[in-house]
């Protein structure tokens, strides 16, 4: 067993932009061998590194090249991790359990190929409380952009009826019987922790992750005094339209380029 965070395997992928490379690595979180796609500008320059956090579980919401190209072509260093047990990954993916982990150790994998100190977590869906907990255990994020992003499992458990029988199943159980591997996962009650300041762009109209989440957050924010700013669309669902969602990702990226974190 390696120690976190060594990279393992580096193979080139296809890229769908000629401005930007990707490449899958295979790198150590917690003696499992996890994967998850680099992208990075061709030209040379100095840039800050982006952990893009996905969203969905399993196949469900896997990273998309053409997405961390996208985003990569704005001018930053991105890795995206699939988290364990996906894509031929060891382990098995626990819903923001153990594998909040692989997000920790992927922000190492990040560094090494940034020159930039400067690393940000841009996160989607199921990626948000993935990315509020990176940000709890590491104290070296520069800013949080999490868009549609789940930020209390209980919540999750109430509205995806849909979702019940594979939480149930990942999890171990339901709230009620098995509370405490619930508890692990609550992120809210350690938001104190987060120093990083934070983007949070919804649509009023999610019904994936409903709106509810995105409040929750904003309140537990300013009621730690945190720095947060709320890009809030009542006409969206948990997707936004092409063109729309192109200008958002820009307009993310130029807002983290902006934050004075570390």
């Amino acid at each position: 067993m390696k120690e976190n965070g060594t990279i393992e395997r580096m193979q080139v992928y296809p890229s769908p932009n000629p401005n930007i490379a990707l490449t899958e690595i295979t790198y150590w979180s917690c003696g499992l061998r996890v994967k998850g796609m680099l992208a990075t500008p061709k030209k040379e320059g100095i840039y800050e590194g982006i952990l893009y956090l996905r969203g969905g579980m399993q196949s469900i919401g896997m990273v998309r090249p053409a997405r961390i190209a996208q985003i990569a072509s704005e001018g930053f260093t991105v890795f995206a991790p699939y988290y364990r047990g996906n894509r031929g990954g060891e382990g098995r993916d626990e819903f923001a359990g153990e594998d909040r982990l692989d997000a920790v150790y992927a922000v190492d994998i990040l560094k090494q190929f940034c020159i930039s100190t400067r690393i940000h977590l841009f996160a989607f869906s199921r990626g948000g409380i993935m990315a509020l907990w990176t940000a709890i255990l590491r104290k070296d994020i520069a800013s949080i952009v999490t868009w549609a992003g789940v930020s209390d499992i209980y919540l999750t458990y109430e509205e995806r009826l849909d979702m019940r029988r594979m939480m149930k199943r990942v999890i171990g159980g339901t709230p009620t019987n098995k509370t405490e591997a619930y508890e692990e996962r609550n992120v809210l009650p350690k938001i104190a922790e987060i120093n990083a300041p934070t983007l949070i762009i919804h649509g009023k109209l999610d019904v994936n992750v409903s709106f509810v989440h995105a409040e929750m957050l904003e309140k537990e924010l300013l009621g730690n005094n945190k720095i947060v700013e709320t890009w809030y669309y009542p006409e969206f669902t948990h997707f936004f339209p092409s063109l729309v969602n192109r200008q958002v990702v820009k307009d993310a990226c130029r807002w983290m380029k902006m934050q004075r974190g570390v």
